[in-house]
């Protein structure tokens, strides 16, 4: 049975949107695979790791009829991204087997029943809903998402809080020793809520999103968010835990600032961290009236100074910092400027960008 014939980008671009999530290796083999479904003209795509689940459609499968299967995913895709754009493909059931064929190539992928396929249970009950741009979110993941911790024994830093508290919508992401804040204002008066989403689930949807004004949808329950834009339903499990109090990380004062070009600053930064040491990743600033000194050094006794003219009439200070995490703010930064503030050599500085009250950025200092 021909189950499906269609055009190669029709099924190849709604199966990069769900295959992000599939584990190469899994102990249950059939999460490695892609479930298709087809009715109609309409072919389903569900991928699922058990804490999320990614479902998009697409228009244009054509075929005898309708039916379920699952392959492997990244077969499957790898298959279709080398065959030619314009390509012709027909997928062909046949015991237990699936042929895809495109011009004269021939592949026969295992299968594994539709029926065993595991699907996340969609929380019931009553679901807070609210309705942003896909370009106002993605801004606010990339504005914290590089904060979060990747393998901390404290579960809760690997992922990213999301609070919904009045018209606002906050995001804030640490791993102990930076933390970064954004906001961003949303429709309605909305009761307090708190969200830890996992961090496979921030960086997909970073992946999947895109930077224009369409709506995305984003539906919360107690532990449980749905997120749902363009043809992509994603459900992912959130983090059960107390995220810390980032309010009181955030130094409410600090007596000595600066403002910076923040391309210049990148650029000296990127220079000075060429010979850092690999392990520890520090530089140091020495702020002076008129002037910033950027300097590394590493374990071969290499050297690095750049200097830069400044508009800081502070005191001095001496302070070192993982580079590693003053390039991320940078980078991740659209602004032209922004503002660093300091009290002295052994506390946290906070990094703003000037005029935007929406965004800041903590980093604890580090001994060189």
């Amino acid at each position: 049975m021909i189950l499906i014939k269609t055009q190669r980008d029709t099924l190849l671009a709604p199966l990069q949107s769900v295959s992000g999530i599939v584990e190469k290796r899994h102990t249950l083999p059939i999460l490695s695979n892609v479930l298709l479904e087809k009715k109609g003209d309409l072919l389903t795509l569900l991928a699922t790791d058990i804490e999320i689940q990614i479902t998009t459609s697409t228009q244009g499968a054509h075929g005898d009829g309708d039916g379920a299967i699952t392959v492997g995913a990244r077969k499957l895709q790898e298959i279709l991204r080398s065959l030619p754009e314009s390509a012709e493909v027909s997928l062909i059931l046949e015991d237990k087997r699936l042929q895809l064929r495109a011009g004269k190539s021939r592949f026969s992928l295992q299968t594994l029943p539709a029926d065993d396929f595991p699907r996340m249970a969609i929380a019931d009950g009553e679901a807070k809903r609210i309705t942003v741009t896909q370009k106002q979110f993605r801004q606010l993941l990339a504005q914290t998402q590089f904060s979060m911790a990747a393998q901390d024994v404290r579960y809760y830093l690997n992922g990213l809080l999301l609070l919904i508290e009045g018209n606002e919508l906050r995001a804030v992401a640490t791993d102990g020793h930076r933390l970064a804040f954004a906001s961003m204002e949303i429709e309605g008066d909305l009761p307090r809520q708190e969200l830890i989403l996992p961090r496979k689930t921030v960086l997909e949807l970073n992946r999947l999103l895109s930077d224009n004004d369409e709506p995305l949808v984003i539906e919360t329950s107690a532990n449980q968010v749905r997120f749902q834009f363009g043809q992509i339903n994603l459900v992912s499990k959130l983090i059960d835990g107390k995220f810390p109090d980032y309010e009181r990380v955030i130094p409410a004062t600090l007596r000595n600032a600066l403002q910076i070009n923040r391309s210049m600053l990148l650029s000296s930064m990127s220079r000075a961290a060429i010979l850092t040491n690999e392990k520890f990743r520090g530089v140091r600033l020495v702020l002076s009236p008129g002037s910033m000194k950027i300097m590394a050094a590493n374990a071969e006794q290499e050297e690095a100074q750049e200097e830069l003219e400044v508009d800081y009439s502070g005191e001095p200070i001496d302070i070192g910092f993982n580079v590693g995490y003053l390039l991320d703010v940078l980078n991740n930064s659209s602004a032209e400027s922004v503002q660093w503030a300091f009290n002295d050599s052994n506390s946290s500085a906070l990094v703003t960008i000037p005029g935007n009250e929406r965004f800041k950025y903590v980093v604890m200092p580090m001994r060189i």
